[in-house]
């Protein structure tokens, strides 16, 4: 298999103001979390730019690009991102290690009524930890935690798009534990800091000249 890096627009699609709105409340409520935390702080935890990654996401759902709804994003933080694709209609479900972010994330969906799903444990599947230890320094995304995907009840390969956000040096090991574990045709967007968002497609050889069109 392979990954084909699909185009964005320059110009993505505007955030509604309602969306808007909840992101400003979510961050509200995520300053408020983070400020509790001074004296433990939470390691390896810096919140996406979320209007952009709607955007994204509004992107790839108005232009039916994932092949179904199913949508899971790996190290879910508070939950943001989980929200916004559940607000585009995509079955949604996060993943999370800290168990205090889970916890924040179940208490913004009851505050919002939003229907994502949030679950604890490490989004390296058992079956990947040896491509996460390969990494030297990011061996961390390897160590412990329980496997979430028997909690949900899908795999990897159930879920139509991904999403991470990767930390520097972290992007190959996403790239490559989605290419060894997602299905043909799923999508992984990932929001790279300063360089922004990508979109990529899982495509067999054979299909990567179609791919190219899309």
């Amino acid at each position: 298999m392979t990954l084909v890096r699909l185009n964005l627009p320059d110009a993505l699609p505007p955030v509604p103001p309602e969306v808007a709105a909840f992101i400003v409340a979510a961050q509200s409520r995520l300053d408020a979390f983070v400020e509790s935390r001074l004296d433990e702080p939470l390691p390896s935890f810096v919140p996406s730019d979320f209007s952009q990654v709607y955007s994204a996401l509004r992107h790839v759902a108005d232009g039916r690009l994932a092949g179904g709804p199913s949508f899971c994003e790996w190290g879910s933080g508070a939950g943001v991102v989980t929200f916004l694709a559940a607000m585009l209609g995509f079955d949604a479900r996060g993943i999370e290690f800290e168990p205090d972010l889970v916890a924040l994330s179940i208490r913004l969906a009851s505050e919002f009524q939003l229907k994502a799903r949030f679950y604890r444990g490490n989004f390296v599947p058992h079956r990947g930890q040896r491509i996460a230890e390969q990494v030297g320094e990011l061996a961390w995304l390897a160590v412990g935690g329980g496997d979430p995907y028997d909690e949900i009840g899908l795999e990897i390969d159930d879920f139509d798009l991904i999403f991470a956000y990767p930390w520097p040096g972290e992007e190959r090991v996403i790239e490559r534990l989605f290419d060894r574990f997602a299905s043909d045709g799923a999508l992984l967007l990932t929001y790279n800091g300063v360089e922004g968002v990508r979109l990529f497609r899982k495509r067999s050889p054979g299909r990567e000249n179609r791919s190219r069109d899309e």
